[in-house]
């Protein structure tokens, strides 16, 4: 049995006027430890799908299993990492990094302890009595990580986490995250627009077409890309052919 098994899923939203189809005929799994992305036109229904993974959102038809189960939100089964990095500005990093495991009745000295270490492993030893202010943008999403980890989840949502960021910063806590999420064998859905973060951090690339969203394609990223970080396989011979193919095919899928 696959870890994820996302099966027929159909949405549509409903007005008093209107009915608007945004996703059709969503099926595919994915195993423990992989790490997926959600790539397409936008208005594709990417986000409204991450919303139904995650059962934010019921969808119209359709069920999401994790592990054989529906998912649970009470449970701790999905962590969310997002464009924003949505800490309390009046809170200590170290407050904010250990809310979610408050929140969710986890919280000890074992589960603040991991936490504050599992900080200092990503590079923010020393920040623990500092505010959000007083961190950089790419500071403040690796206390968001923390943050997101430290209650365990079995899944891990990333809804663009990193478009906000300057390009540098962006590259590293690509590395970052993805050398975490390794080490820690979390398995990870990203939504990006960004065709090059998908190919450099997936395991596979599932291309959506529009209106309703469907999956058009499936890309499989090569051993050689895989085996590597992010931003070593940007400079990978492989990667530049991917790119395009990917351009190419999503190019034809965009509203003429």
């Amino acid at each position: 049995m696959s870890f994820l098994q996302v099966q027929d899923i159909h949405h549509t939203y409903f007005t008093k006027a209107t009915a608007t189809t945004a996703l059709s005929n969503i099926s595919f799994t994915v195993e423990e430890g992989e790490f997926v992305s959600l790539l397409g036109p936008s208005g594709c229904g990417k986000t409204t799908l991450l919303s139904i993974i995650s059962s934010l959102l019921k969808p119209t038809q359709g069920e999401i299993l994790l592990q054989g189960k529906p998912v649970s939100p009470s449970k701790n089964d999905v962590g969310y990492m997002l464009q924003q990095d949505y800490l309390f500005p009046w809170k200590t990093i170290e407050e904010n990094i250990l809310l979610g495991l408050k929140l969710s009745n986890q919280l000890n000295d074992k589960t603040k302890a991991a936490a504050l270490q599992l900080l200092q492993q990503i590079g923010l030893a020393g920040v623990e009595k500092q505010l959000p202010k007083q961190l950089s943008g790419g500071m403040r999403q690796r206390a968001a990580l923390v943050r997101t980890l430290s209650t365990e989840p079995k899944l891990l949502m990333l809804d663009e986490p990193f478009s906000a960021l300057d390009y540098q910063t962006k590259l590293k806590l690509e590395d970052l995250v993805s050398q975490t999420l390794d080490e820690y064998s979390k398995t990870a859905i990203l939504v990006t627009h960004d065709i090059g973060e998908a190919i450099a951090m997936s395991d596979r690339v599932f291309l959506l077409s529009s209106k309703p969203g469907r999956i058009y394609k499936i890309f499989e990223m090569p051993e050689e890309l895989r085996k590597l970080s992010p931003f070593e396989a940007r400079n990978h011979e492989a990667y530049q052919t991917i790119f395009q193919t990917i351009w190419k095919e999503l190019e034809s899928l965009e509203p003429r």
